[in-house]
Formats: C-alpha cells, structure tokens, sequence
C-alpha cells in the first residue's frame, strides 16, 4: 500500500481560482506553486467548500465579513462542513496525520489566523466541538502566481514538515 496517511486541509479557492470574486484573483486555476509544494510533498488534499460561490453565484461583488457575517450565512456553512467533519473524523480514527489547514488570509470567509473569516470560524467551531485541535497556516494577502514567492513558499515547506 502507498498511502503515507497524511492529508492537509485546504481553502477551496486555493485549488481553484475561479472561485473567486473575480478582482481579487491571484492565479489562473490553482496556487501551482503551493499545490505542487503539498503534491511533492505526498500528502493528500481535503479541500474546503466555497460558500461565498453557493451563496451568491460567481458574479457576486466583493464583500466583508461583516456582510457576510449573517445567521443564513453561518447556516450554510455550518452545513456544508458537516462532510468535511465526517471526513476528518474518518482520517482520525484510521491513524491519518492531518498536517493542518491552510486557509486566505484577509478573506472574510477563509481568514485562519488573526481575523478569521465566518467559514473558519465555523469551522474551528465544529472542530472544538470534536476535541480536535490541528494546525493553522494561511496563504498572505500579497500572494500573487506570477511574483516571486520563495520566502512564503519556505515558510508552507516548514509548516509542512514540521506537522
């Protein structure tokens, strides 16, 4: 068997771009150079559900948390993590290594770390509610494909590596 049992979590808009408010994109499909780093590195990947796309479609405009910081918002995606959790839970209990979850940093859905966005919030939530505490890493608001990311790039491979 050559599963290695690691998975990392990752924002949706990570795997695909075209999630995204479309202003505020930062490649043309996939962050090639982070999902390359986490392929190279053999861990699997579970991909969060973009609520910001099932709520008001791919034309929507920018919005802040405080927009979408709604009971209606939550609600969904209080909802649409339920599988992510089932998912989790799965990987736990057959001794999978979850590494963390990578989240966007400054999005009002996907912030993980400072300012986290209403998804996250449910998220790290439902994930208390379990007694399941992983590591957290976002990518940084000045991220963009087509610059030089070494240095961030070192920083994920640390984070990686050392979870």
């Amino acid at each position: 068997m050559l599963r290695n049992r690691k998975v990392i979590i990752l924002s949706h808009c990570i795997l695909n771009q075209n999630s995204v408010v479309k202003p505020l994109s930062r490649s043309k499909g996939a962050y090639n150079d982070v999902v390359k780093l986490i392929v190279d590195s053999d861990i699997g990947i579970l991909q969060l559900p973009c609520p910001e796309l099932l709520f008001l479609g791919s034309r929507r405009p920018p919005m802040t948390k405080k927009q979408y910081n709604t009971t209606e918002y939550r609600t969904l995606c209080n909802s649409l993590l339920q599988n992510t959790m089932l998912q989790i839970k799965e990987y736990l209990g057959n001794n999978y290594n979850i590494i963390g979850i990578i989240g966007i940093e400054g999005s009002p859905t996907c912030g993980l770390l400072n300012n986290q966005g209403v998804l996250m919030e449910e998220f790290i939530s439902l994930l208390k509610d379990e007694k399941i505490e992983l590591p957290r890493f976002q990518i940084p608001t000045d991220y963009i494909e087509e610059k030089d990311n070494q240095s961030f790039l070192n920083l994920l491979k640390d984070f990686i590596s050392n979870n």
